[in-house]
This record gives structure tokens, C-alpha cells and sequence, in this order.
């Protein structure tokens, strides 16, 4: 199958193609859907790092459709991962329901990159949503000795069951409803982060929740508590 323009450029900006094949799925709950791939090669050409995502390539009508995925519990040495699909509408969503064991999709590796914070923050601070937990818990991970604090925008009730990889002692969750397009998160970062922040520059802040609300909280984090712009990673991961 064919990339279409959206593959000319992806190689032109020295995407890299992988073929990866299904191996098993499961409902995580009824708005979520893990499912379970070998990397044909992958994870020993890009290596592991938090936050790591690729572009799955999904058949459609009339072209192919591509998706951004975090890559789930990646193992270079077995060359294995999982993605969790947050299923609605569209062809990721319905290729996923559909996933069975030997199916293959394409995947292209361009754009996604991390820095761990230099120096390693006082606190992080984590705004996002059901389509960000898999990226969310890649951090805590990574910096299990930094305290964090996450606010979870939630959708469906369900949602509280989606597995966080917090540790009671270090992380504390803040559960908001989507409500009013994300006002409602956006309301309550800006009533609640202000008290929480300590010194800016000694903050990590990271956002990816749709476009319009991570670019609101990103304003007001960098603009009105100036948390340097090195120390604040925001990211749309989707559209409304």
C-alpha cells in the first residue's frame, strides 16, 4: 500500500518504514483497545525513550489514513510494544476493533524525540487526557524519583480504569471531566497550578490534550507563570 503525498513527505523528511504484525488485542475498556505488535526491526534501529511514538499507516476509502501512537511497554531485545487505540469514529478505530493476530500495518518513525530535563525538575506537572495516559505513564516511569502531579481530562466514566503507572507516595492524579470543549481543564490548571509551581525554573511541565487546549494551557503556563520555554513541552495530540 501506498503513503500517498502524506509518505513522499514523510520520506523526504527521512521518515523510516517498518512493518509491524499483530500478535494478540484486548479491550482495555470500552473506549480503549490495546493491541499488541512485533516491530519488524524497529525498536533495534531507533532504540527506547520516553514519550516515543510512531505513525501507523490505516487502509481507507479512497487513501491511506495515518495515526501518531505511543509506543506501550516497548522491548528492543524482543522486539515487541503495544498501542492503545481510544476507539470513536475512523479508520484507526475501526482497523483496531477488527486487529487479529498476523495482520500487518506500515509504521513510520519521523518527529518523535525526547530531552530528559537538565536538571531533573523539583516537580512535574502532566496535563492530558485518555489518548496521552500511554505517553503519561512512559514519564513517570522514566523519573520515578520526581514527584509529579497529573491532571487527567476524563471523558467516559470508564476512563478512571485506564491503567496510570502512578505510585501513591510521589504522584497525586486530578481527575477533571471534559466539559465546554476542555474549558473545564483549562479552569482548573490555571486555579490549582499557580499554588502548586514553586520556582518556575525548576518545574517540568508537559501537555498534550487537543490542540486548542494544550495551546491554552501552554500560553498560560509560559506567558503568565514564565516556566521557561525549556522547561515546558506542549503537544496537540488531537482535533475536536
Amino acid at each position: 500500500m501506498g503513503h500517498g503525498w502524506e509518505g513522499v513527505v514523510l520520506k523526504l523528511m527521512r521518515g523510516r518504514d517498518f512493518s509491524l504484525t499483530v500478535t494478540g488485542a484486548e479491550d482495555v475498556t470500552e473506549h480503549c483497545r490495546r493491541v499488541h505488535f512485533t516491530d519488524g526491526g524497529m525498536l533495534a534501529v531507533t532504540g527506547v525513550y520516553p514519550t516515543m511514538w510512531v505513525r501507523v499507516w490505516f487502509p481507507g476509502a479512497n487513501r491511506p489514513h495515518q495515526r501518531a501512537y505511543t509506543l506501550v511497554d516497548p522491548d528492543p531485545v524482543a522486539g515487541t510494544f503495544a498501542v492503545e487505540f481510544a476507539l470513536h469514529e475512523g479508520p484507526a478505530s475501526r482497523w483496531a476493533r477488527a486487529a487479529e493476530p498476523g495482520e500487518t500495518v506500515q509504521a513510520t518513525v519521523q518527529g518523535s524525540a525526547f530531552a530528559e530535563p537538565d536538571p531533573l525538575p523539583e516537580r512535574m506537572f502532566l496535563i492530558g487526557d485518555s489518548a496521552s495516559v500511554p505517553a503519561i505513564n512512559t514519564l513517570l516511569s522514566a523519573l520515578p524519583e520526581v514527584p509529579a502531579t497529573v491532571w487527567l481530562e476524563t471523558r467516559y466514566g470508564s476512563d478512571g480504569n485506564l491503567p496510570l503507572r502512578v505510585r501513591p507516595a510521589r504522584h497525586e492524579v486530578r481527575r477533571v471531566p471534559r466539559e465546554d470543549a476542555g474549558a473545564r481543564l483549562v479552569a482548573a490548571v490555571r486555579a490549582d497550578l499557580p499554588g502548586l509551581l514553586g520556582d518556575p525554573a525548576a518545574a517540568y511541565v508537559w501537555i498534550a490534550c487537543d490542540t486548542a487546549t494544550t495551546r491554552a494551557l501552554a500560553r498560560f503556563t509560559r506567558k503568565e507563570l514564565a516556566v521557561p520555554g525549556s522547561r515546558v513541552h506542549a503537544l496537540g495530540y488531537w482535533r475536536p
